[in-house]
């Protein structure tokens, strides 16, 4: 069945490959629109690499609106030390022929939810959570419209990838995620406890290079430009494919297992800040409003993304 799909993103690599494999299984995801968020770089580069990466996948008919700028509270954290200045270094994109929508990402949310059915709408979230938050707080009737929100977003047992105890996509706006966590909205997390066992390794990496298509070669060359920083940082075999498992959850649930859990966001400013407290004991009898993934099969995983790259020009 398709699923009607709101992308927020920021892209970022693995934010790249997550919307490559959206694109290459149109069987199941119909892009109502993306919205650029500021994130692992600001907001004029990621809306510029969500144009650049639809023009490399023929499907300009896709449109893209600019997001806010900065989170709701404090100043923009990027990660530039992984992705590089344009937030999408490694292969050559293509200078995009279509120009970003005139209308704000938040106003394109509420009006795109406010005119569709209850639970006709999913959000992809491969991003901080700041526009959602945003349309939540100015409409909150759009909550009963959203089919469900499934983010890349959170750790627990992993802990922190930008802070010892917060994953990036929180950290930079962790009131939003509290908003969206506490929207009684149907929400699944893929933390950096499942996305931590993606790894990339050289012969996956290959796979994607061999396919042959520019969409396949330019993910290979992205994630081999974006791997660096991690495998320093882990001495892995592999650096962790963290947005993909988005798309990846949304079209093969049975690859992943998970919890329904409570999980609750640290949005004081200390050394907590940004921190995704799992409950996943279940030791306190907080609502359960997460369905929190733990773990999946890394060779389902790549098996599906390259299929799904192999579907594109």
């Amino acid at each position: 069945m398709t699923q009607k799909t709101i992308v927020l993103t920021d892209p970022g690599q693995d934010q790249a490959a997550a919307l490559f494999m959206m694109l290459g299984a149109p069987q199941a995801f119909d892009l109502l629109g993306i919205v650029a968020t500021a994130g692992n770089i600001d907001l004029t580069h990621t809306t510029q690499n969500c144009l650049k990466l639809l023009e490399l996948a023929n499907r300009t008919d896709i449109a893209v609106m600019a997001g806010c700028p900065r989170p709701m509270a404090g100043d923009l954290v990027t990660a530039e030390h992984v992705h590089g200045p344009t937030g999408l270094d490694g292969p050559q994109l293509p200078a995009p022929t279509t120009t970003i929508s005139e209308e704000h990402g938040v106003e394109f949310i509420i009006r795109t939810l406010r005119a569709a059915s209850d639970g006709e709408i999913t959000i992809c979230s491969l991003s901080p959570m700041t526009n959602l938050a945003m349309a939540l707080v100015q409409a909150p009737d759009i909550a009963s419209r959203i089919r469900q929100v499934v983010a890349m977003a959170g750790a627990y047992f992993e802990v922190g990838n930008i802070t010892p105890t917060a994953e990036f996509n929180v950290y930079v706006d962790p009131m939003a995620a509290d908003i969206v966590l506490n929207a009684g909205v149907k929400t699944t997390l893929l933390p950096l406890d499942v996305t931590h066992r993606m790894l990339s390794t050289p012969a996956r990496l290959a796979a994607m290079g061999a396919i042959g298509n520019r969409c396949g070669t330019a993910t290979a060359e992205m994630l081999t430009f974006s791997q660096t920083f991690d495998l320093n940082k882990y001495g892995w075999e592999g650096a962790p494919l963290h947005g993909p498992c988005v798309p990846a959850y949304m079209l093969r649930p049975d690859i992943f297992t998970g919890r329904q859990i409570n999980v609750s966001v640290e949005t004081g400013q200390n050394l907590a800040t940004g921190m995704t407290v799992a409950d996943w004991w279940g030791i306190t009898d907080r609502h359960k409003n997460v369905f929190y993934v733990r773990d999946g099969d890394p060779d389902a995983y790549y098996d599906l993304l390259i299929e799904c790259l192999g579907n594109l020009p």
